[in-house]
């Protein structure tokens, strides 16, 4: 009910777009992630440092496996965005849960952008000079991108009677 007050009467865009956008966005990102996991090294280096490099299981695991899967499971929020849904606690949940990824993807993104655009952190943070131009012009871009399109997506979802 809140939210069809700011609803806007004379938006055109399709039903569920900014879900199917959510979920490309979540699977890309997941793609990429099982591309390093299973050995690919394009962009790693400049997003994980000397990880990469070293490769320890743990960060395989958890880092690349482990994210990529959390990846697939944004997809699938995104995907259940895009369709209608009862307006039950099952609908309630999903909206809730487009918007808990939005905001840990918006606080994620801007965070270590101002982190890294202040170096308030100092020496603390250990990131090349490439690093840190990547970090800032590509992997947090995508984040924020990434969270404002969970948040369109929860915002147009569709319920219904």
């Amino acid at each position: 009910m809140l939210l069809a007050m700011y609803e806007d009467p004379h938006d055109k865009t399709t039903p569920g777009l900014w879900g199917r956008i959510a979920c490309a966005w979540a699977v890309a990102f997941a793609v990429l992630h099982f591309y390093w996991a299973v050995g690919g090294s394009w962009g790693l280096s400049v997003s994980a440092g000397p990880l990469a490099e070293e490769r320890p299981g743990w960060f395989v695991a958890v880092g690349l496996w482990g994210v990529g899967l959390l990846c697939l499971v944004g997809g699938v929020l995104g995907w259940l965005l895009a369709r209608p849904r009862p307006r039950d606690l099952t609908g309630r949940v999903v909206t809730a849960l487009g918007r808990f990824v939005c905001a840990v993807l918006l606080v994620r993104g801007i965070t270590l952008e101002v982190l890294l655009l202040t170096d308030v952190a100092g020496s603390e943070i250990d990131v090349s000079p490439e690093q840190r131009l990547w970090t800032l012009l590509l992997w947090n871009p995508w984040f924020l991108v990434g969270g404002l399109v969970f948040s369109l997506a929860a915002r147009r979802s569709r319920t219904h009677g």
